[in-house]
């Protein structure tokens, strides 16, 4: 994504208005849960469904295409056959 700048104001209570169009951007909608991170004196703004998708990649690239879920489900039914 291109960068782009804006000013904005802190008003009571430390609320921050994010303009429409960068809402638009990252697909924030009213309600939504964002992470807020403070790097090198920035604050960055993450959609928390991103950051999810971000860490469900993660850890696709270490478990490959099995579905560790399915190796669970077929362990416990191994268990239970032997009782």
């Amino acid at each position: 994504m291109a960068s782009k700048e804006t000013v904005t104001k802190i008003t009571e209570g430390g609320r921050i208005v994010i303009p429409a169009e960068y809402r638009r951007a990252l697909k924030l909608n009213i309600g939504d849960d964002v992470i807020l991170t403070i790097e090198d004196r920035e604050i960055r703004i993450l959609p928390r469904k991103e950051a999810f998708n971000r860490a469900q990649q993660i850890v696709n690239r270490y478990s490959g295409s099995r579905s560790l879920a399915d190796e669970l489900i077929a362990q416990r039914r191994e268990e239970a056959s032997h009782e």
